[in-house]
């Protein structure tokens, strides 16, 4: 026998994920820009595809990231993903060498010990008792529920994790999260009960608790296994029914993005596939509530990273969810999936200020000085006149032939506006910065402020060499410009989130 009607859930939810999962996937694909495409196709065919291959092993399976941020947290994740893996690949392998056959019906090894439950000896099993196959199928399977017991313990104790709130659960996430709950107790009753039926055909675990359960149960053992057989196939299939729609779809999503980032494609200026696939990828672990500043500092709820990319996931972002950042990029920094929260953020900001006009008829229109060196002090400094009096001076000794561009506090680097979501403004101030400073023929320019520095670098496509005023002091130190002394004993280091 190799059917009975109680696989058909299972199956039919496994056709339907599959389907969905290719449909998406090849949909990102087609999206993707003509150089990405490129990229991407290349990629498979070079050693670009074992990078990306050994990535998902160590994050997708082993979850080394979340590993180093709490060692039990990356063991509840290790036990699903890698534990289900080598359910899969183990089941497989039994399967294949009871039926003789290469290819076997998708549920077959899914459900082997409803299908065969002899003494049968395999050629495995020579030398054990219990058998190498029944042997490994349980203690996998207990792997995978120590994983959960700690999953439920977690979300009742998730500070033994290393997290002090949970995210909280959409429909279809808490619907996924108890069929994938429920899938292995199922699995381990059901072929325990089927074991304790038959006397034997069990492993290590589940034939000694179908003994036990047999005892409990002597005249409706069999009918109880098949009722345990159905709960797991209905587990499994809605499991794969509501995955593409929960939190879960980050499973196969995240592999996707792992070889986009191998093969070369990164994000985008504007929404892309890359923007989407990172959005899918995104397994709403809550990691980044924790280190969000404004979650501690503030009252505000419901906008943190794992919020905010659920909202465009689910297509109902608001103005207040996308503006509630300060872009800092600390919840970028501990994502165990990487993804780039920040640019997420701003792609969608800009979706809201599209019809804004900015007037820059303030800036200077008689021209700029020329000098060898720009100094640009930026907003902030400008809020710290102690730092703009010490760089003159400091400018004034090293006889530094430099022109002050926002000595009257006229002119922005653009990156508030950046931040703000209006780019389209932004890019306006950044030409017209970029002719002024085409307009001092310097060579280099020097800023007190991070983020200036960032900007410039990044977003002005700047013929001259860009500086922090730290970079720039260093230079004029080795060159003998300025005088130092050493009786300092103090200091202090700001390192900017920028």
């Amino acid at each position: 026998m190799t059917f009975n009607f109680f696989v058909l859930p299972f199956f039919l939810g496994l056709i339907y994920l599959i389907t969905t999962i290719i449909r998406r996937f090849n949909g990102w694909i087609k999206s993707l820009e003509k150089e990405d495409k490129v990229r991407f196709t290349t990629g498979l065919h070079n050693y670009k595809i074992l990078l990306a291959i050994k990535e998902v092993f160590f994050e997708s399976l082993v979850h080394r990231r979340m590993f180093r941020r709490n060692r039990l947290l990356g063991y509840m994740h290790m036990t699903f993903a890698l534990g289900w893996f080598l359910l899969i690949v183990m089941g497989n392998m039994e399967s294949r060498i009871y039926s003789g056959l290469w290819v076997n019906p998708p549920y077959y090894p899914i459900f082997l010990k409803f299908f065969i439950h002899d003494k049968r000896v395999l050629p495995f099993e020579i030398f054990t008792v219990p058998g190498f196959f029944r042997f490994s199928m349980d203690l996998i399977l207990m792997f995978i529920l120590t994983g959960l017991l700690l999953a439920f313990i977690k979300r009742q104790r998730s500070r033994w994790f290393g997290l002090k709130k949970n995210a909280t659960l959409q429909l279809t996430d808490k619907v996924a999260m108890t069929c994938l709950w429920l899938i292995f107790p199922m699995r381990l009753l059901a072929e325990s009960f089927t074991a304790g039926a038959y006397g034997y055909g069990g492993g290590f675990v589940t034939q000694h608790l179908g003994n036990v359960l047999a005892m409990l149960w002597p005249f409706s053992d069999k009918l109880i296994a098949y009722g345990f057989w159905w709960f797991y196939s209905l587990s499994l299939g809605i499991f794969f029914i509501t995955l593409p729609y929960s939190r879960y779809m980050h499973i196969p999503t995240e592999v996707l993005l792992i070889f986009f980032r191998n093969f070369g494609i990164k994000p985008k200026k504007e929404y892309s596939a890359f923007s989407d696939v990172e959005i899918f990828s995104c397994p709403s672990c809550g990691v980044c509530i924790d280190i969000c500043q404004l979650s501690s500092a503030t009252s505000l709820k419901g906008f943190q990273s794992v919020y905010f990319i659920r909202s465009v996931r689910n297509q109902h972002l608001s103005q207040e969810i996308a503006m509630h950042c300060m872009i800092c990029g600390r919840c970028q920094e501990i994502c165990p999936v990487g993804i780039n929260t920040d640019s997420l953020r701003l792609i969608q900001r800009n979706k809201f200020f599209t019809h804004h006009t900015s007037d820059f008829s303030y800036l200077p229109t008689n021209g700029t000085h020329k000098a060898e060196v720009l100094y640009f002090a930026g907003c902030m400094t400008h809020l710290t006149p102690a730092i703009i009096k010490s760089m003159k001076h400091i400018l004034a000794t090293a006889k530094v032939d430099y022109t002050f561009l926002d000595e009257d506090k006229t002119i922005c680097c653009g990156r508030p506006l950046m931040l703000a979501g209006k780019e389209e403004h932004a890019k306006a101030l950044i030409r017209a910065n970029k002719k002024m400073i085409g307009e001092s023929s310097a060579r280099i320019l020097v800023s007190s402020c991070p983020i200036c520095v960032r900007t410039f670098r990044e977003d002005y496509s700047l013929d001259i060499e860009v500086l922090h005023h730290s970079q720039y002091l260093l230079q004029l130190i080795k060159n003998g410009r300025i005088p130092i002394q050493s009786y300092f004993k103090r200091v202090v280091y700001h390192d900017s989130c920028e």
